[in-house]
């Protein structure tokens, strides 16, 4: 049985595609993609390298295309026809490790459709692959009773807390605030009051 047969065209339709319903359009996404990559370059961090897991539509890779060149792209689904429409490779986050490491990983709405055995060790993969920054979106029990819109949301989800997330996700990286974290591995450039929960 596939466990990401959620993941068809009619998902990708009314989350992403549909003006009505999707989660975002390509005029927003890009304002965030300027935000995180001009965040990385601010703080020492050339994009030469991008993962992007759980790649979708293809927002990233399109945005990447056209707005930074010189970045060597790589996107991972589990959605075969994704792969086959964007060539992505068809990958498991939380069974799949790159040799390489990528200066920026993005992973938006993945975590949670993992069941909880496999969020660890999705984690510890981001990390492991991970030589700069992640760009991390998930929802949480907080976020669907005060943040989403139920119409534009998927709730097909497991619903966790956000310390449950944040308690995996700081024993590899350091969390820098609006979805930033900045992998331990790399010798962080900021104060103190610019890292979330660094007070001594």
């Amino acid at each position: 049985m596939d466990r990401f047969g959620q993941f068809d065209q009619a998902y990708y339709d009314r989350f992403y595609l549909s003006p009505k319903t999707r989660v975002v359009s390509p005029e927003e996404h890009a304002l965030l993609a300027r935000y995180v990559f001009a965040f990385a370059k601010y703080n020492g961090i050339e994009v030469q390298s991008l993962l992007d897991v759980g790649a979708g539509v293809g927002l990233w890779k399109a945005w990447v295309e056209k707005h930074s060149k010189t970045t060597r792209y790589v996107g991972t689904e589990v959605s075969k026809a994704m792969c086959e429409k964007h060539g992505y490779l068809n990958r498991d986050i939380a069974r799949w490790r790159d040799r390489e490491q990528h200066d920026l990983i993005v992973c938006q709405g993945v975590l949670q459709y993992l069941p909880d055995p496999d969020v660890a060790p999705a984690v510890a993969n981001l990390a492991a692959m991970c030589r700069g920054l992640l760009y991390l979106e998930v929802t949480t029990r907080f976020d669907l009773r005060e943040r989403t819109d139920t119409d534009r949301t998927d709730q097909n989800i497991h619903v966790r807390n956000g310390s449950y997330y944040r308690g995996i996700l700081l024993k590899h990286f350091i969390q820098v605030g609006a979805g930033l974290w900045w992998v331990k591995e790399l010798t962080p450039p900021f104060f103190e009051l610019e890292i979330i929960g660094s007070g001594k």
